[in-house]
């Protein structure tokens, strides 16, 4: 299969880098309208309770979506405003789809006691389509918005969902602006030449048209989530750096052996090329369990964040190919250096790694397991607007709100829908749990119990207000909706679910990696190394977000609990990253070990060949999620650390100490597998490779 892609990049290159142009015009073009499809409804999980009872409420209530205004910074009884306030008032009650807009100088709790601010609620009508409601929306705030006053702040609702996806589209562009050139940079470093450094900027800028375009095919058949813009971009824009960072450092050493660019085309897709395919394959396996779990956002992701890791995939291996076919002429090969001189400081941590191979497992595992010790206390929540940068609209309504009125206004109510049955006595008992309860009727009998939680929407008092509900209510028809009835659905849904998804993934990649190297022991010995960095990440993660340790560091603050959006994603990608570079090092050990038959020499050649690679790949992965962690939103930096944390821990204390250390340990039985294994290997493993070459000593 990769020869036959590589004469076909060989032969047609022109033919091949102008399918791609028009991938690139077709995704920076079409892809790009996912930014106005984006949706903040993260803990929507179909089938769950809260969900059911949000769907018939969405059917029977004729009350639907609200947005919030806030008005403050001067005296709220100045005839002026009041005036200006009364009229606005007026003109939104006559927006069509607009269903309500109390007076916030007659209703209760609108007015801050300190009487310097108001809140100005705007409910719409149920059962409007998108563009009804969207006029609705627009007109509504831009109408709130003209009230003259210091500061005017409008969000909440569908409005919230499109003040996210700006500031996800403003913080992709920030984090491209930043990372790009830096990458180039340091491309330029590790290959002294522009042609060869901007070729990886090119399959990079693939991975990113291949990202806006794979979701907004899902965003046609799904929601997606306003955090999936930056989660795809910063991973396409990686994985493509190290897929094209490996292909051109073995091209280069092809270059050494012959003249022939073809030539070294072929055998540079036939080596590297076949690491690239395994390590897509393997990121690809580690996304698809987030599948296993029924939360839209999950699979959503999952898809979205497979599809593109495969872009990046066949860019790697039929693009990258052809641009190099036309101009790979121009790229200097690699210097030939003295026998022993290529890799030397590798080779050293390798020996060093294999002697002390007890004192280094002794020191560097529990090392590991003390940084991922946070994760046993580790909480998630929904969050709310404390997880934006202070400069966002949404985020200065929050601090308004939260700074001039008492604890719990704005905060999203605990809704029981009492259906026609249930009893009077269980209708009571319900209304009794909160004494500022309200109850409306809807057509058709059903009973709306709205009940105000005392603290955050996802804190304890909301939390234990649903459980306390779903207690009462006996057999009675009454279901709980809201923000903190589907966070609860949404963890019991992660701890039902997570251990059938870590099953699927871990016996993905053990079949991957078992037919990458014909092993059943490296398999389990690489997800138990993986496992402990990113065990440590993940701790980390917890320690400074949830514990609020150097938060400030990083323009964020403790917030008591993790984004429910951050643990699956860290765990799945971070799991699927770390297997690039075990499969950078076990393709160069593999290959030494075939050559020379020596087990343990094949340790230390494989990390001399592998270790710049690998570091430079780490380094620039590094620098992509940190870039993007420069936009202030809370998950999006706590993901960022997580994954930054992963990739750095995994390729330094990991790859170079761990694997030497235990590769050496297990000796001749590291390639070991049962004699029936080895004949499903050598019949359905793939093998095609570059022939092997016992002399060289380069550093891929």
């Amino acid at each position: 299969m990769l020869s036959s892609l590589a004469r076909a990049a060989t032969r047609r290159p022109l033919t091949v880098m102008l399918l791609w142009v028009l991938f690139l015009l077709l995704g920076f073009g079409l892809g790009t309208g996912v930014f106005g499809r984006l949706s903040d409804n993260v803990p929507e999980v179909p089938g769950t309770e809260s969900e059911r009872a949000a769907q018939y409420l969405d059917r029977a209530d004729p009350a639907g979506e609200s947005i919030t205004g806030v008005v403050e910074g001067v005296a709220v009884s100045s005839p002026a405003l009041r005036n200006q306030v009364e009229r606005a008032v007026a003109d939104v009650r006559d927006i069509a789809g607009v269903a309500a807009m109390p007076d916030p100088y007659t209703t209760r709790g609108l007015r801050a006691e300190d009487g310097r601010a108001l809140i100005v609620p705007v409910t719409l009508r149920g059962g409007l389509d998108d563009d009804a409601e969207e006029r609705a929306v627009d007109a509504a705030a831009d109408r709130i918005r003209q009230i003259d006053a210091p500061e005017v702040h409008v969000s909440g609702g569908p409005l919230l969902g499109e003040q996210l996806g700006e500031r996800a589209q403003e913080d992709v562009k920030k984090a491209e602006l930043i990372s790009l050139p830096v990458v180039l940079a340091l491309l330029l470093i590790v290959f002294g030449g522009l042609r060869a450094a901007a070729l990886p900027l090119v399959i990079a800028v693939s991975g990113i048209a291949g990202a806006f375009l794979a979701l907004f095919g899902f965003s046609q058949v799904t929601d997606i989530s306003v955090y999936a813009i930056q989660v795809t971009t910063m991973l396409g824009l990686g994985l493509a750096v190290d897929y094209a960072l490996l292909m051109l450092v073995r091209f280069r050493e092809e270059r050494r052996h012959t003249e022939d660019v073809v030539v070294a085309v072929h055998h540079t897709v036939a080596a590297a090329g076949r690491t690239v395919l395994f390590s897509g394959l393997t990121v690809a396996v580690s996304l698809t369990g987030l599948l296993v779990f029924p939360s839209v956002f999950l699979r959503s992701m999952g898809l979205a964040v497979a599809a593109v890791v495969v872009v990046d995939m066949l860019a790697a291996v039929t693009l990258l190919p052809a641009l190099l076919t036309k101009f790979g002429a121009k790229i200097a090969p690699a210097k030939n250096r003295p026998e022993g001189e290529e890799g030397r400081f590798f080779a050293r941590v390798a020996r060093f790694a294999a002697r002390r191979r007890l004192a280094v497992l002794a020191i560097a595992v529990p090392a590991l397991l003390v940084l991922a010790l946070p994760v046993t206390g580790m909480k998630i929540e929904i969050g709310d607007a404390t997880q934006l940068p202070s400069s966002t609209e949404a985020r200065q309504l929050y601090d308004t709100v939260d700074a001039r009125f008492p604890p719990g206004t704005g905060v999203s109510p605990v809704t029981a829908v009492l259906k026609p049955g249930t009893g009077a006595a269980t209708a009571e008992r319900i209304r009794a749990l909160s004494p500022t309860a309200q109850s409306r009727e809807l057509p058709g009998g059903a009973t709306v119990v709205e009940l105000q939680p005392s603290g955050r929407v996802d804190g304890k008092e909301a939390t234990g207000l649903v459980k306390k509900v779903r207690e009462v209510r006996g057999d009675d028809p009454v279901q709980v909706t809201g923000s903190a009835a589907r966070l609860v659905d949404f963890r019991g849904m992660l701890s039902e679910r997570a251990p059938w998804a870590a099953l699927t993934v871990l016996a993905g990649i053990f079949v991957l990696l078992f037919a990458f190297t014909g092993s059943v022991l490296i398999p389990l010995r690489t997800i138990l190394t993986t496992l402990l960095s990113l065990g440590a990440a993940l701790g980390v993660v917890v320690w400074v977000f949830q514990d609020g340790h150097l938060a400030g560091a990083l323009g964020a603050q403790g917030l008591g609990a993790l984004s429910l959006t951050a643990p699956p994603l860290i765990v799945a990608i971070a799991f699927g990253l770390a297997m690039d570079y075990e499969l950078f090092i076990l393709a160069r050990m593999r290959e030494a070990r075939r050559a020379t038959g020596d087990d343990q020499e094949a340790v230390v050649t494989g990390l001399r060949r592998s270790g710049r690679v690998v570091t430079c790949a780490a380094l620039l992965l590094a620098v992509v999620f940190g870039a993007f962690m420069t936009g202030g939103f809370s998950p999006i930096l706590q993901i960022g650390l997580g994954l930054t944390l992963a990739v750095l821990i995994d390729a330094t204390v990991v790859r170079m100490l761990l694997v030497p250390a235990t590769m050496t340990l297990l000796g001749r039985w590291a390639w070991w597998a049962p004699k029936p294994l080895r004949r499903v290997h050598r019949r359905f493993g793939l093998s095609e490779e570059a022939a092997p070459r016992p002399h060289a000593t380069t550093s891929v």
